[in-house]
Formats: structure tokens, C-alpha cells, sequence
């Protein structure tokens, strides 16, 4: 019972924000930079239902392309750690030895630097871009995935289906990426919903230190950092962008959670 209502609550959350995200592409009730001086700090209400923030931006609307950005991010980030992070985990666990210890130090070492300070040093070697934000997240989630799979391919290395393989010659490309992967799917696509939701949280944290999506592009995480000041004068304006982070991170994380217990359930995880 606990795994359908898991399954069910992130299902639902997941449905209706990636809904809000897509509907952005092609619908906003206003334009999310449009400034209007008069309709500064309005409470939220019929026209405005999350009301308007210190410049008179429809707040609403600034949330629906926020989390567009956002997801995005995160959904590549996750991608591409999960892809590159998936390469070197099968290849590290099923060939051991000197090359397999390399990929797991260099791993450890990644590992070692706090995010935050990982994503200063991009900044400053680059610029205060998306792609600057992408390139830190990726380098800051692929340590988990190769672990993962790492273990994975540990696992089946020495069952029989794999011998079987070794016997008539197949090569270690095939082995891994033919028999032992499939079998670490589950295993994979539970981590990264999971990882979405620490993604998203990720992206939050570093736009609010001002790291991450630039204006006039809005973010869940800028939208939070720039109510601070007027935080008891108009607390929606920064309640509403931490609600949908909240939401968003419980959201990935109940689908993610879900998707394991599942798994679990049914002896594939």
C-alpha cells in the first residue's frame, strides 16, 4: 500500500508540474518580463493567482518558464551523468584491475569537492552561463552513477550467463553492454529519477547564489533569492518559487523511491 501512494503522489506532482513546464512552451497568462510599476507587490487573486513581485511581474507566469528551465537542466544533467557515469561504471567493474582503479580514484577525487565550490571554479574558468551550470552539475552527479554501476557489473560478472559469453568469445563490449546492462536498468532508471530531484535541488541552490540561469531568464531558485528582501511584506514572492522546488524535489523523489520499492518487489532492482 505505502508503494502504490509513493508511486501515486510523485506520479501525480511529476504529471502536473512537467504539465505547467510543457504548457509554457506555447501558453503564459502574461509576459513573464513584462514590468508594470502599478501592480507592484499585488496579493495573490483572480487575475494574479500567486500575485505579482516587486517590478509587477505575474508571478505565475515567471514560475511556468522557471520550471521549464529548470527541468530541462535537470533532465540533461541527469542524462548525460547517467550515460557517461553508466560507460565507466560497467567498464571499471567488469575489467578490474589498474584501469578499473583509475576510473574509481579519478571518481573519488571528483567526489572530494563540494558542489558549490566545484561550480565557482567552472564560473571562473568560464562564464556565468547555462551551459557552465550543466557542465558542473554533470561533473558533480557521474562519481554516483559509476558507483552504481560499478556494483552492478560486479554482481554479474562471474554469473553464468556471463562464463557462458567468455566461453564462445564474445567480446567484453558485448558482455557488458548486451547481457550485463540490461539487467541494471531498473537499478539505473530508479537512480535517475531520484537524481532529477537532486538535480533540480542542485540548480535551485546554485541560481540562488546567483550561479546558475541568468536574467531576464527567470529560476526557482533567483525568484527565491530575490524576494529575501521583501520577504514580510510580500512573502508570496518567495513562497511560491520554494513551494514549487519543494514539490518539484518531493515530487522525482516519491516517483524515484517508487520505482525502487517496485523493483524491489519484484526482484529486478
Amino acid at each position: 500500500m505505502r508503494l502504490n501512494i509513493e508511486l501515486k503522489i510523485g506520479a501525480v506532482l511529476c504529471f502536473i508540474i512537467i504539465a505547467l513546464a510543457l504548457l509554457s512552451l506555447f501558453w503564459v497568462p502574461f509576459d513573464y518580463n513584462l514590468m508594470d510599476t502599478q501592480k507592484r507587490f499585488l496579493p495573490p487573486g483572480i487575475r494574479h493567482i500567486f500575485g505579482t513581485d516587486n517590478f509587477g511581474r505575474d508571478i505565475f507566469s515567471r514560475v511556468m518558464i522557471g520550471g521549464r528551465y529548470t527541468i530541462l537542466l535537470a533532465v540533461c544533467t541527469v542524462a548525460a551523468a547517467a550515460a557517461i557515469g553508466s560507460v565507466l561504471g560497467l567498464f571499471a567493474g567488469y575489467t578490474g584491475g589498474i584501469t578499473g582503479e583509475i576510473i574509481m580514484r579519478v571518481m573519488d577525487t571528483i567526489s572530494s569537492f563540494p558542489g558549490i565550490l566545484l561550480a565557482l571554479m567552472m564560473v571562473a574558468l568560464l562564464d556565468n552561463s547555462q551551459f557552465t551550470l550543466f557542465t558542473a552539475l554533470l561533473i558533480i552527479f557521474i562519481p554516483s552513477y559509476t558507483r552504481i554501476m560499478r556494483s552492478g557489473a560486479l554482481q554479474y560478472k562471474t554469473t553464468g550467463f556471463v562464463l557462458a559469453e567468455k566461453i564462445i568469445g564474445a567480446s567484453p563490449v558485448r558482455i557488458i553492454f548486451i547481457h550485463i546492462l540490461p539487467n541494471l536498468v531498473p537499478s539505473l532508471l530508479s537512480a535517475s529519477v531520484l537524481g532529477l530531484s537532486n538535480a533540480i535541488l542542485a540548480e535551485s541552490a546554485m541560481s540562488y547564489l546567483g550561479l546558475g540561469i541568468q536574467p531576464p531568464v527567470p529560476s526557482w531558485g533567483r525568484m527565491l533569492s530575490e524576494s529575501q528582501n521583501f520577504l514580510f511584506n510580500a512573502p508570496w514572492c518567495a513562497l511560491v518559487p520554494g513551494a514549487f522546488i519543494m514539490l518539484t524535489v518531493i515530487a522525482f523523489h516519491c516517483l524515484g523511491e517508487g520505482i525502487r520499492r517496485l523493483g524491489e518487489r519484484h526482484g529486478i532492482a
